[in-house]
C-alpha cells in the first residue's frame, strides 16, 4: 500500500532489509533448527493421547486445533517466514485437517469429532472487520493519490509557528492524527520525508534532530490506538468484543474513539514533553517548508467530502444504525464509481496485513466452532483465576512479545485465548473494570511496545535514518511505553468500573 506514499523508498528498503536478514545464507542453520523445533512440537501435540491435555471430552479435531495453534505461536515468535505467510498456512491446515472439505481419511466425523465448516473458515477473510480494514486502506490511498495527505500536513503544521519545541509538537500531533486513519508505517515514512529540509537548518551537534526523528515513531505508535482502524490489534480486539457468538458487546467505532481519542491526545503531549526534555533543542527556531503537489480537482473534492462523511458516520453509528463495517465500504463505492480509485490502485492495499488478521480470526473461529473453547472452560477452572493476575499477565506478555514480533501476530495469539478466559470469568472481572479492560488493554500494550528498532516498522524507519542510536530509542520507548500502559489501563479500569464501556 506504500507505492503512492512519500517516503516509499524508506519502506521498500525496510522490507528488503528484513527479507535479506531473514533468508541470509548465514541464517540457514538457524532456520533449519527453528523449523525442526516447530515441526516436532506440532507433531507431538498432534499425536499425543487426548488424555494428556487434561480437557474432558477432547476430540481429535480439537486436538488438531491445539497443535495448529502451537504451530502458529512458534512460527510467529520465531519469525521463520513472514507473519502473513504463517496465517495463510493456518487457514490451509484448518481446511485440510479440521473441516468438512478436508482430506477424506482424516476427517471422518464419526472418528475425529465435529468438523468445522470450510465456508466459515474461508469467510474469515471476508469478516466485517476485514472490510473495516479495506475501507481504511482505500481512504488512505485516495488521500495520497490526490496529494491531500501532504497538503493536510502542510496546512496543519503551519499554526505551530517557528519555535523549535512547537514544531516538534506539530510533528507529533499530526503524525498521531494521521496514524489513526492511515497505516502507521506509511505515516512514518511520509513524515520522516517532511523532516529532511528541517534537518538542514539544525546544527548536527544538537539533540533537536534526535527529538524530531524519534517523535515520528512515538507518535505513529501511539496514534494508532485512537481508532479501530488505526492498527491491527485494535480491530482484532473489536472483533472478539463484538462477536455475536462470543462476548457480543456491540462496541461501535464512535464508542471506541470516545475514550481512546482523548487518551491518545494526552499520551502524545506526554511524549512531546519527554522528548523535548530528554533531547533539548540547541536552536530555538525552525522555518518549516513542506511542498505539496496537490492540485485543485474534482477528485480531491470528492475525497474530502467522502472522508468527512465517512468519519461522521463512524462517530454516529449508534444514532444512524449503520455499523462501522458497512460505513467502511462507502468510500470504496464512491471512489470506484467516480474514478478516484482504479483497478491498479487496488494493488496498493496491504493484503499481507489482511491475511495476517484473517489467520488470527480463523484460530478464534476454530476454538469456538469446534467446541474446544467450551470444553476448556468446563475443564479448566478459569473462574478461580485472579482477575488482577490475568490483567497483569496479559498486558506484560503482550508488551514483551510485541517488542520482538509483529504486534498483529501477538494480538492474534492472545485475543482468542483471552476471549475464552474472560467469558469463563464473567462478573469476576468487574473488579478490574470488566472484559474490555483485558482485551482493549492488550491492544494498548501492543501499541506501547516501541523499545527496539525491530519493535515496529515506524521504529525501524526512524532508525534507518542513522540520526538516532538504539540507546536513545530504547530510553524514550521504554518510558513512553510504560506510561502509555499505566495511563491506558487506568482509563479502562475507571470507564469499566462506572459502566461507561
Amino acid at each position: 500500500m506504500f507505492k503512492s506514499f512519500l517516503g516509499f523508498n524508506l519502506v521498500k528498503e525496510y522490507h528488503s532489509t528484513r527479507a535479506d536478514n531473514r533468508f541470509h545464507p548465514s541464517k540457514r542453520n538457524q532456520i533449519i533448527i527453528k523449523s525442526a523445533i516447530v515441526l516436532l512440537a506440532t507433531l507431538l501435540l498432534w499425536n499425543l493421547p487426548s488424555s494428556a491435555f487434561g480437557i474432558e471430552g477432547l476430540t481429535i479435531v480439537q486436538q488438531r486445533i491445539i497443535a495448529i495453534f502451537a504451530f502458529a505461536t512458534l512460527m510467529w515468535i520465531l519469525e521463520i517466514v513472514p507473519s502473513w505467510a504463517t496465517s495463510v498456512s493456518i487457514i490451509v491446515m484448518m481446511l485440510l485437517f479440521t473441516s468438512n472439505s478436508g482430506i477424506n481419511f482424516m476427517v471422518d466425523e464419526e472418528k475425529v469429532g465435529k468438523l468445522l465448516s470450510y465456508k466459515d473458515i474461508m469467510a474469515c477473510f471476508a469478516d466485517p472487520v476485514i472490510m473495516l480494514f479495506i475501507g481504511g486502506f482505500i481512504l488512505a490511498i485516495a488521500a495520497t493519490k490526490t496529494g491531500l495527505d501532504a497538503q493536510l500536513a502542510r496546512i496543519l503544521l503551519k499554526p505551530f509557528g517557528t519555535k523549535s519545541e512547537n514544531v516538534l509538537l506539530g510533528f507529533i500531533l499530526i503524525t498521531g492524527f494521521f496514524s489513526m486513519f492511515v497505516s502507521n508505517t506509511a505515516t512514518a515514512a511520509m513524515m520522516l520525508t517532511f523532516l529532511a529540509p528541517v534537518f538542514k537548518q539544525l546544527p548536527p551537534e544538537g539533540k533537536g534532530r534526535i527529538a524530531l526523528t524519534l517523535s515520528i515513531p512515538v507518535a505513529a505508535n501511539l496514534g494508532g490506538m485512537g481508532t479501530p482502524i488505526g492498527t491491527p490489534p485494535n480491530t482484532i480486539a473489536l472483533k472478539f468484543l463484538n462477536d455475536p457468538e462470543g462476548l457480543n458487546m456491540g462496541m461501535g467505532f464512535g464508542e471506541w474513539m470516545m475514550f481512546m481519542f482523548p487518551l491518545v491526545i494526552v499520551l502524545l503531549f506526554i511524549g512531546w514533553y519527554l522528548l523535548k526534555k530528554l533531547f533539548p533543542f540547541s536552536q530555538k527556531t525552525i522555518y518549516l517548508e513542506i511542498e505539496s503537489n496537490a492540485k485543485q480537482s474534482n477528485h480531491k473534492n470528492i475525497v474530502i467530502v467522502t472522508f468527512i462523511v465517512t468519519v461522521l458516520l463512524w462517530l454516529t453509528d449508534s444514532i444512524t444504525g449503520i455499523n462501522s463495517y458497512t460505513v467502511a465500504l462507502i468510500p470504496f463505492a464512491v471512489f470506484t464509481m467516480t474514478g478516484v480509485i482504479n483497478k491498479y490502485d487496488l494493488e496498493e492495499i496491504n493484503w499481507s496485513v489482511i491475511w495476517m488478521v484473517a489467520g488470527g480470526f480463523a484460530l478464534g473461529y476454530g476454538l469456538n466452532a469446534s467446541g474446544l473453547a467450551e470444553n476448556a472452560v468446563k475443564s479448566i477452572p478459569f473462574g478461580e483465576f485472579s482477575p488482577v493476575l490475568i490483567l497483569l499477565l496479559s498486558g506484560i506478555l503482550c508488551y514483551i512479545l510485541s517488542n520482538f514480533i509483529s504486534n498483529s501476530a501477538t494480538a492474534a495469539l492472545l485475543m482468542p485465548i483471552l476471549a475464552v478466559v474472560c467469558s469463563a470469568m464473567g462478573d469476576k472481572l468487574d473488579i478490574i473494570g470488566g472484559i474490555p479492560t483485558i482485551l482493549i488493554g492488550v491492544a494498548i500494550a501492543s501499541s506501547s511496545a516501541m523499545v527496539l528498532p525491530i519493535s515496529t516498522p515506524p521504529n525501524a524507519l526512524a532508525f534507518s535514518t542513522n540520526l538516532v542510536n538504539q540507546k536513545d530509542m530504547t530510553k524514550i520507548g521504554l518510558i513512553v511505553g510504560i506510561i502509555s500502559m499505566a495511563v491506558g489501563y487506568g482509563v479502562l479500569y475507571v470507564l469499566g468500573k462506572y459502566h461507561l464501556i
